[in-house]
């Protein structure tokens, strides 16, 4: 690897923080595919480990050249995905190249780096068919193209990758879709609103949610959920929304309602009404908050019996 005073850092947008180095075990970088890919797999161990049943047996290949990564595909295929719970604890994975450490040791990784060597991930695909998010189902598949980043070597005798921002020198192309049932979809967020309103003291008997396709990019929200609250006070709430994204790919949130026909309830909803409306009046262009290299070339959001987001960089 170049020694890392000879050589410059990756240039990273103004205002825009590099990204964390990914940690794939002990120096030297790998020279083989399968070398490679049992770091990947340790790595996504020690990140989401925890959550994830079923990681150590989901397939991953990589091919290596020279210091460029050919190729990389993960497919998290029957993977189920959990809440997070208490903190981590230590993980030993016992594999060569990666020694045991805390599960969160991965993302805390801040090397003095001594040395650099510059690679692009050619081709990375991700599959998951299907992968399970909190008991919801989940279809993805995503495909990027000319990833550059750093091998970087710590003083700490690990070795991990950086990556390195798209520009418009160097840009990125690909696409994601992201699939999932839409009657599976609200039976996950009534478990997840039943759980997050018993911490304040709030039980949920009742929710009805339905996402109404208006366009290859606009869809309207409406919620209709049923609470209660020790013996005396229970109500139903409304709220409606319509979400659109333009031809400029700016995102925006319109004609949002929130009522109840419980009078209490419906006071405490007015208190909040402006910092809602006040939040959904800033429209969001997607395309500035990416980075040069990286072009929105179309999202897409259709509905049917399924929730169906996709997008195509250019």
């Amino acid at each position: 690897m170049t020694d890392a005073a000879q050589r410059p850092a990756p240039d990273q947008s103004a205002g825009r923080p590099a990204p964390d180095p990914i940690p794939l075990g002990t120096a030297p970088r790998p020279a083989l595919g399968a070398d490679l890919e049992a770091r990947i797999r340790a790595t996504l161990a020690d990140e989401i480990g925890s959550q994830a049943l079923g990681l150590d047996r989901a397939p991953i290949t990589a091919e290596l050249d020279g210091a460029d990564i050919a190729s990389a595909v993960i497919d998290l295929s029957g993977v189920v995905v959990r809440l997070p719970e208490a903190p981590a604890q230590p993980v030993h994975n016992g594999l060569p190249g990666h020694p045991a450490r805390p599960a969160s040791a991965a993302r805390r990784w801040h090397p003095e780096v001594v040395g650099h060597e510059p690679g692009t991930l050619r081709h990375l695909r991700v599959d998951a068919h299907q992968l399970v998010v909190v008991d919801l189902p989940v279809d993805i598949t995503a495909e990027l193209t000319n990833l550059r980043f750093d091998w970087v070597e710590g003083s700490d005798g690990r070795v991990g990758i950086q990556p390195v921002e798209p520009s418009a020198d160097h840009p990125v192309s690909g696409h994601a879709r992201v699939a999932v049932d839409k009657a599976g979809l609200v039976t996950t967020a009534r478990g997840v609103l039943t759980v997050v309103l018993l911490q304040q003291g709030i039980t949920l008997t009742g929710l009805d949610l339905d996402v109404v396709s208006r366009g290859p990019r606009a869809a309207t929200l409406r919620v209709d959920a049923a609470i209660k609250k020790g013996v005396f006070l229970s109500a139903r709430v409304q709220a409606t929304a319509s979400v659109s994204i333009d031809e400029n790919m700016v995102l925006a949130v319109r004609d949002v309602q929130l009522g109840s026909g419980n009078p209490l309830v419906a006071a405490l909803l007015g208190t909040i009404r402006g910092k809602v409306e006040a939040a959904t009046s800033r429209d969001i262009d997607l395309a500035e908050k990416l980075p040069d290299g990286v072009r929105l070339a179309d999202v897409r959001l259709d509905v049917d019996r399924e929730i169906v987001a996709s997008a195509r960089l250019a």
